[in-house]
């Protein structure tokens, strides 16, 4: 007689096609990206999981590129706003404009009326210009003159800013940092990924890297799987353990400003979006511990010496995951 294998399981929620759909997608990056097999993935969670990612990390290492074919892999629509310290509010939002014919106001949508909104150098707008991502980002509307617009779903800004260049850049406040599922620190490749990049690039000769890759999901299928993922199993003793972490990081000694219950709540809907692009409709305690970087490490803001002793937040989160008790 045969032994059952223990590993073995049988999910309650049907996830085999969204599985299948999220390893499309990351194939069809595959054909132009190299490597970023992690910075992939997240922009997948913040999808599936109605989020919006911020991404950093020095020119040159493919941010946008990822982003706008990660874009072009769901079947949805698409626009680029390059952020400027000239750009006004109207250049984002839209304006009303006068009809000759009849007097009267028409408003013309902005380029933020999209699905997947790409912010190139968020930080280099002013203040004004980034506050007037605050509602739609939040609530999916905007509200101009008395009127609510509401964004058609999916909404999703996927954001780029550059941590080296600091010069003439205004950083983003910490409530608008909160409104970001992840942020994602990006560095550069390594050897043997430098020297695929190289060949890939030499092989594509003049054809377009936006050629290489197609749609491989739908709208449709998009939000059927977000409402799978709402579905997924939670038990009591994987709450507790995201509520401590969380916790910890309000009276930690190396920090002065600790996570808000909606980074638990982040944590969580990360991790219920971890499990089933793995195929499980329940969530483990690696499936948190995934999630815990890329949610806390905006959220999160170290004491003045540690800062100054070159402490990292990403750091301190290992300090305060390693001193909970893994749930079992």
């Amino acid at each position: 007689m045969q032994e059952e294998n223990p590993l073995e399981f049988n999910n309650r929620i049907p996830l085999e096609e969204l599985k299948t759909s999220v390893e499309a997608i990351k194939g069809e990056l595959a054909k132009v990206i190299i490597g970023q097999q992690d910075f992939i993935k997240l922009l997948i969670v913040g999808l599936l999981t109605d989020g919006h990612v911020l991404i950093e990390g020095v020119p040159g290492i493919a941010k946008t590129m990822t982003s706008k074919l990660f874009a072009k892999s769901i079947h949805t629509g698409f626009s680029r706003i390059q952020f400027t310290p000239d750009l006004m509010p109207s250049d984002v939002l839209g304006t009303s404009v006068l009809k000759i014919d009849n007097s009267d106001f028409e408003f013309k949508k902005g380029p933020i009326f999209s699905n997947i909104v790409l912010i190139d150098e968020i930080n280099r707008a002013p203040a004004k210009t980034q506050a007037a991502l605050f509602e739609v980002m939040e609530e999916k509307q905007i509200t101009m003159d008395g009127v609510e617009y509401k964004m058609p779903p999916p909404f999703m800004v996927i954001a780029t800013q550059n941590p080296i260049d600091q010069e003439g850049t205004y950083a983003l406040p910490e409530a608008q940092l909160d409104r970001f599922l992840f942020k994602l620190k990006i560095d550069y490749p390594n050897l043997e990924e430098e020297v695929k990049i190289l060949k890939s690039h030499h092989l594509r000769k003049s054809k377009s890297s936006m050629d290489e890759v197609k749609a491989v999901m739908d709208i449709e299928t998009l939000l059927k799987f977000r409402d799978q993922i709402h579905d997924i199993v939670v038990e009591d003793k994987i709450f507790d353990y995201v509520a401590e972490i969380v916790l910890q990081t309000r009276s930690h000694p190396h920090l002065i400003l600790g996570g808000s219950p909606r980074a638990s709540l982040s944590i969580l809907k990360a991790a219920k979006a971890f499990a089933a692009i793995q195929g499980r409709d329940f969530v483990t305690p690696e499936d948190v511990k995934s999630s815990l970087k890329p949610v806390l490490n905006h959220r999160i803001m170290l004491s003045p010496e540690k800062e100054m002793e070159g402490t990292t937040p990403e750091q301190v989160i290992d300090l305060i995951q390693n001193t909970i008790e893994i749930p079992r």
